[in-house]
């Protein structure tokens, strides 16, 4: 027992205890937003009951994942490519859709896994890895190598576009890879020429790979009087959430008093758009104390990188702290009309199983890291 006790006070003493503090606030935060928002629609209970059930099985791996170091994981990488090619390939037989035709989610048994959202944990431990090799053993910053960094992030991106079709979460692991790819040493030379590849391939891809409704989305915010002016179609959705939040100006109608909260007309007020829930029922104070909230633990996230052992850690580190701050961005950006509305969730606030747990892990690999800390870690200049 006594041993049990001091197991238990060292991991207290060692483990990064703000971040946890950190990301339980955020999502204890949340299930007061989801039960508001949810409160007069029959799944409410049990969209509740997921969110809280999550919560304690994300602390679960959030303390089984910071006890398991990060080399560890990163040395099965086989099993990792394995395992993430098999897991999005059961969306081909088994996938749902949903609303705007994304086919992400699995389901059996009245549970809902999105295997894009587990993946980007095992994508980052990957990717990190992969750089990390190159630059130990290699040239990083060879043709060679960035060629193998390239296919590798391509054909998981491109597995995630084929088979799912789901473009915020494909826009996410994007900014991970550049993310990555800075915090790892590439010159900036391959950035400039990717960069203007990328300008030529984008008149391409935007002619033959999107459809209508995706271009209609990109283009919505920026041009509303030519693609919507009516704002009842292509615009609806963060047209109303705009007014929510607006409605709500410094304190908000109160919560569970929101005109449009309570009357449903906030589209998927529950999941991706959340923030506008908080922005008419606490209003700008109540926003503000989210954006607090998240920019604190992506930035312990990047303190905790900056101090890792090793590259590898550092890197995963920055990886997932890139994951916060583009859906963080993009959420947010789009319920305020500023960005396109491509289905992104906010992190540790809307309503989402598999996020929450996924989330908490990653976390926990970071806390592991703060473990294992031995001394500083810069990028080289």
């Amino acid at each position: 027992m006594k041993k049990t006790f001091r197991a238990i006070l060292n991991y207290l003493k060692t483990a990064d205890m703000l971040l946890l503090i950190l990301c339980c606030i955020s999502t204890i935060y949340g299930v007061i937003l989801i039960y508001s928002a949810t409160k007069s629609s029959e799944a409410g209970s049990q969209q509740l009951t997921v969110q809280i059930s999550s919560l304690i099985l994300g602390l679960l791996l959030f303390v089984v994942f910071s006890l398991i170091d990060i080399e560890v994981i990163a040395d099965k990488w086989k099993v990792l490519f394995i395992f993430n090619v098999l897991f999005l390939l059961l969306l081909v037989p088994f996938g749902v859709g949903d609303n705007a035709g994304n086919r992400n989610w699995l389901r059996f048994l009245g549970i809902g896994i999105q295997p894009a959202e587990v993946v980007k944990v095992t994508f980052t431990i990957m990717m990190a890895r992969h750089i990390q090799y190159l630059r130990t053993y290699k040239d990083l910053n060879s043709l060679f190598s960035i060629t193998q960094l390239l296919v590798h992030f391509t054909f998981m991106f491109g597995l995630i576009m084929v088979i799912s079709k789901d473009l915020g979460n494909a826009l996410v692991y994007f900014f991970i890879f550049l993310v990555l790819l800075y915090a790892g040493g590439v010159k900036l030379r391959w950035f400039l020429l990717g960069g203007a590849l990328l300008g030529v391939m984008t008149p391409v891809a935007w002619q033959y790979l999107l459809r209508d409704y995706q271009k209609n989305r990109i283009l919505a915010p920026y041009f509303p009087d030519v693609i919507d002016p009516t704002a009842m179609d292509i615009r609806w959705q963060s047209y109303r959430s705009k007014l929510a939040i607006a409605s709500g100006q410094w304190t908000g109608q109160g919560l569970g008093q929101g005109t449009q909260t309570q009357a449903g007309n906030i589209p998927a007020q529950h999941t991706d758009f959340i923030f506008s829930v908080a922005g008419e029922e606490l209003g700008f104070i109540g926003c503000l104390v989210i954006i607090l909230l998240l920019a604190g633990i992506i930035l312990r996230c990047i303190y905790v990188g900056s101090k890792a052992r090793n590259q590898l850690s550092a890197l995963f580190c920055m990886g997932t702290a890139a994951m916060l701050i583009i859906q963080t961005v993009e959420n947010i950006g789009m319920c305020v009309e500023l960005t396109p509305v491509i289905g992104i969730t906010l992190p540790f606030f809307s309503s989402g199983g598999s996020s929450i747990i996924t989330l908490f892990a990653a976390m926990g690999i970071v806390c592991g890291v703060k473990m294992r800390s031995t001394s500083p870690w810069k990028r080289p200049l």
